[in-house]
């Protein structure tokens, strides 16, 4: 891909921006790398599962109604692994260790993204617009019951 050594060169400047950032990867939303800067970790196997990960999100927004993906954000013990929107057909992860500035390193993962997505989407050939499946209309909220519980009383006679 003709693309590759530019987005390789914004993923090590995004690292170098962003302290506590120990990984990026661009990759298709297929799950196929672009390009990688992720020491220790097994590149292809994340790209997977960032295209699982990103399945699931994707299924998630459209079903709650919160319109196109934008972003995912997972925390675990040692850590963030944060997944942006790259473009039409891209996404890019990023691995973070836990006291990174959370704030910092959505501000530099969208912007990246977007810039990682303008490169892709400069060289991809057009693409038809996709046809959005019809929606089924919006389901009125209606008012929850509150549940009552049997409370036993006890009396002293």
């Amino acid at each position: 891909m003709a693309a590759e050594p530019e987005i390789l060169d914004e993923l090590r400047r995004l690292r170098s921006r962003v302290p506590y950032l120990t990984g990026a990867l661009a990759a298709s939303v297929d799950g196929l790398v672009l390009a990688q800067d992720t020491p220790g970790v097994e590149p292809d196997g994340m790209a997977a599962l960032t295209a699982a990960a990103l399945g699931v999100a994707v299924r998630l927004t459209d079903a709650t109604g919160q319109g196109e993906f934008r972003e995912l954000t997972v925390r675990g013990a040692y850590g963030y692994v944060a997944t942006y929107a790259a473009g039409r057909g891209a996404v890019l992860t990023l691995l973070a260790q836990d006291r990174v500035n959370a704030g910092r390193l959505h501000l530099e993962g969208r912007r990246a993204g977007a810039r990682i997505g303008e490169l892709l989407d400069s060289r991809a050939p057009a693409e038809p617009p996709a046809a959005k499946p019809a929606r089924a209309p919006a389901r009125t909220r209606t008012a929850r019951t509150p549940r009552t519980t049997n409370a036993r009383t006890s009396t002293d006679s």
